[in-house]
């Protein structure tokens, strides 16, 4: 349990924050907490306790869309201790809120990442690859239904913004390009697994993939900045979203004329 903040304590918690405010919180922080741990072990608990707020506000002070890399990360991580389609997660956000629709959008895309790996098994039974067909049919149906929610949530959340006689919009929507920024948390973490495999494939093969991995990283680092560059403009006017819903047609049974011709033989 950490100690109560007292009349001392409170003198060194503000005392840190100060200290970290002039020499930047990466070298304050390691610089506080190699001090504390040679104090005593009530100082100890006192700079769990100054890391437990500190790492609130640094949350806090992250932009959406590094806020969802760590959720899609910690999503993609949590997916492979079991490494099973078919495992039930517990969503660790709260229901109705953006970070729950976040995490749950990456689970989709990680489970129907293995779905396209099991279909490509060149022995796998064909009534069990029609039966895999129609459930990566049925999950890109709810990846597209979730990312139509996050865009539905940035359209609630700036609707009261006074758009710039000069804005301009972009042709991809915020919530399309998290979708990108969520799989790129899947080719990372899988191209890392394949740099991992020394001793098992060649020397080629992990520096192949080393390769890789360094690009894909670049390209989630630009990513990111573009999304959280362009919700600044769109908080502040600058651009303005337009939603274009996919209107996929193939899973309708009303616009889909094989469904529709089925039905109206019967």
């Amino acid at each position: 349990m950490a100690a109560p903040v007292t009349g001392r304590s409170q003198f060194l918690y503000i005392f840190v924050y100060y200290f970290i405010f002039l020499v930047g919180w990466q070298k304050g922080v390691i610089f506080v907490n190699l001090y504390l741990r040679e104090r005593s072990d009530y100082l100890y608990r006192l700079s769990k306790l100054f890391n437990y707020s500190l790492n609130r506000q640094m949350k806090q002070d992250m932009k959406f869309a590094q806020k969802s890399n760590e959720i899609f990360d910690d999503a993609t991580r949590l997916y492979h201790v079991s490494d099973d389609v078919d495992a039930v997660v517990e969503n660790p956000y709260k229901a109705g809120s953006v970070e729950h629709t976040l995490f749950a959008k990456n689970w989709i895309d990680a489970v129907q990442w293995h779905l396209e790996d099991i279909i490509r098994d060149p022995e796998i039974d064909p009534v069990a690859a029609l039966a895999l067909k129609r459930r990566i049919d049925r999950s890109n149906q709810d990846r597209t239904d979730m990312v139509e929610e996050l865009d539905s949530f940035f359209r609630e959340k700036y609707k009261d913004v006074t758009v710039a006689a000069d804005a301009r919009f972009n042709t991809e929507s915020p919530a399309w390009a998290l979708d990108r920024l969520s799989i790129l948390a899947l080719k990372i973490y899988h191209m890392q697994a394949e740099v991992n495999r020394e001793g098992e494939a060649s020397s080629e093969h992990i520096a192949k993939c080393r390769a890789k991995l360094d690009v894909l990283l670049q390209q989630r680092a630009d990513l990111t900045q573009a999304i959280d560059e362009l919700l600044d403009d769109i908080a502040a006017g600058r651009k303005y979203m337009r939603v274009y819903r996919q209107m996929k047609m193939y899973n309708d049974p009303e616009t889909n004329p094989v469904l529709y011709g089925a039905a109206a033989s019967k």
